[in-house]
Order: C-alpha cells, then structure tokens, then sequence
C-alpha cells in the first residue's frame, strides 16, 4: 500500500491523478528524456539504446535531467516496451535507421512453445533498479511513473517483428485463429501485470499502460479480443496506484478502452477533452492531449495551442496535461519548456 504520509502523495500531480482540486494543471510529456536532447545525443554516441536502458545509473540520470530540464510535474521510467520480450523468448535489437527488431517473430499458435510468460522477474532486475535509482535522485514532491506495453500492442510488434503500418501478420492472426491469438494475449498480460507490479513494488508510484498500435482494431474487435486480457492486468494491480490507460488512432476506441480499465484515460489529439470526458464518466481523470508536432513551432503558437487544449478541459478536476504521443526527436529544448511553463501559468488559480 502507498504511504500517504510521503510528500509526492500530496504532489499536484498525484491530487489531479485522484480527480482532486489542484493549484494549477500538472503536465509531464511522454519521452520526456529522450533524442531531442544534446545530453541525451552524446550520451548515445557512447553506448546503444539496449545498454542505456540495462545500466539502471544511467537510466536514472536521463530521467533526472529531463525533469530538472523541464520542470514537469512527474517523471516516467527510462525504459522500453519490448524489453519485457528478452526473458520470454524472443530475440531484440535495435538497428539503426530501421527500429526494434524482434526474432524469430510469432506468427501461429505453434510459435507458443517457444515464448514463455514471464514467471521470474530476476531477468528484468535492472529495471526494478532503475526504479530505485530514480525514485531516489527525485525531488520527494516529484510521483514517478513505471510503464509497460499494453496487450495488443506488444503482441503486434512480436507478430510483426517490429513496427508495422498495416499489422498484416497480427490481424491474419486474431481473425483466423481468435482461440490461438487469445492464448497469446493472455500469456502477455499475465506477464505485464507482474512486470508493472515489480516496478510498483520498487517504488513506482504510478503506472501508464501503453497501447500505442491498438487503434487499428474497430470498437467491436477491440471488445472481442482486447477488453478482456487489458481488464486483467488492471485488476491484477493495487487500487490505490493511479493507472494510466492510453492509447492512439482511433478515438471511437474511447468507450471501451473506458471500460476496459485503468483509473485515468489517456488520449491523444485526434479528439478534444470535451468530447473524450463525455464518452466516459465525467468524474474520471483524463490525461491529454496536445498534438506533439505544436512543439515544432514557436512560443505564441504553443501558448496558443495549450489555451485551447485548457479550455477543452474548462477546469475540471483530474486534469493531466501531456501530449498526444511522445515529443518528437527534432523538438527544440527550449519549446518543450515553453510547453510546461505555459500550462503552468494558463492554469493556475
């Protein structure tokens, strides 16, 4: 159980995740640490994405720099979605110019043998570290959020072998063989859930449950195939760890990603607050939604554009301002400080 008596229980980030009254809206931004930085780009000229993400010091210091960078009002874990496949079976690399790469991919109810839920989290211990490490070099008013990939989405990329634009293979999959592709999933989620419980355990104080790819399906193969297995690592968690819902590309996806799970929805910017809130209950935390591309343009248009996503959620309690999806690699530092400095004054109180 989270102790209420520690300073980021308090935090303005954690009242909003709870839908109670803040000061002003909390921000944090997805990829918050990551390419657009200078430190980040000298830091990667010496060791590759993979050994950035297994050294739990350095994990820790990217993400530590970013919020102090910034001046958000949370900070997420410096890991990947697919690291959770390495114990399970599968082969990962990250090529240059090309992406993760995932092998040999899965692509039948035969390929199960090969791919093992994750029962033994010791192969993930440095990622539990770097939940430590960072827990420890934050500011005690600072809530840091662990993350894993959702369902769908880490099974696409293990049936695809890595990114897609189509997710010919996956699709293929659910639509013929739906009993083979449930089998899948559950194995997934039932690892997820371990995996988002051990970094709560380390001292995450919050969770976010990516599934950036999930809006390729229609509301009712998301129904069918996806509801129940994201439902069951929702309730695998504790109820008093807020927990992020999000995904992209498809806002007819809302209602029943809603019910699907997780105390706060995240959406992205493809539909307003206004219309979003309406499709759930009012009373729950949304988090959202600027287009992250605002960030390539200049101070008055961000200001512009954060009034407008503001005034989508008219000041309704359990507001969690974020972009839409992450900051793009060719955001200069500088407007994504112009961001937060801009939610915090257009908010405030």
């Amino acid at each position: 159980m989270q102790n209420q008596r520690e300073p980021w229980y308090d935090s303005r980030w954690m009242k909003a995740a709870r839908g109670e009254p803040v000061d002003c809206t909390p921000v944090w931004m997805m990829r918050q640490a990551g390419r657009y930085q200078a430190e980040y780009q000298k830091l990667r000229d010496e060791i590759s994405f993979l050994e950035l993400c297994k050294t739990p010091r350095l994990a820790a210091e990217v993400m530590l720099r970013a919020v102090d960078q910034l001046g958000v009002d949370a900070a997420i874990l410096f890991a990947d979605l697919l690291l959770i496949f390495e114990p399970m079976g599968l082969k990962l690399e990250y090529l240059p110019n090309h992406g993760p790469k995932l092998s040999p991919p899965l692509r039948e109810a035969a390929d199960l043998k090969r791919f093992h839920e994750l029962e033994d989290l010791e192969p993930l211990a440095y990622v539990a570290e770097a939940v430590r490490e960072t827990r420890a070099g934050l500011d005690d008013r600072i809530p840091l959020i662990g993350f894993a990939g959702a369902p769908f989405t880490l099974a696409a990329y293990a049936i695809e072998g890595g990114a897609s634009r189509h997710f010919l293979h996956t699709k293929k999959w659910m639509f013929t063989d739906p009993a083979g592709f449930a089998a899948l999933l559950e194995k997934i989620a039932r690892s997820v859930a371990r995996y988002l419980n051990m970094q709560i355990d380390a001292g995450a104080q919050a969770v976010q449950l990516f599934d950036s790819w999930v809006g390729c399906l229609s509301p009712e193969a998301y129904r069918k195939h996806i509801l129940p297995v994201t439902q069951l690592i929702f309730d695998s968690l504790p109820p008093e760890v807020p927990a992020i819902h999000f995904g992209t590309g498809n806002p007819a996806l809302i209602p029943v990603m809603a019910e699907a799970g997780g105390t706060i929805l995240g959406v992205d910017w493809r539909i307003g607050l206004d219309a979003a809130w309406s499709q759930i209950d009012h009373d729950r935390p949304i988090q959202g939604n600027l287009d992250p591309t605002v960030l390539l343009t200049d101070r008055e248009t961000i200001r512009r554009e954060v009034a407008e996503v503001l005034g989508k959620a008219d000041g309704r309690p359990g507001h969690l301002f974020n972009l839409g999806h992450g900051i793009l690699p060719q955001t200069p530092v500088e407007n994504a400080q112009a961001l937060v400095q801009a939610v915090h004054e257009l908010s405030s109180n």
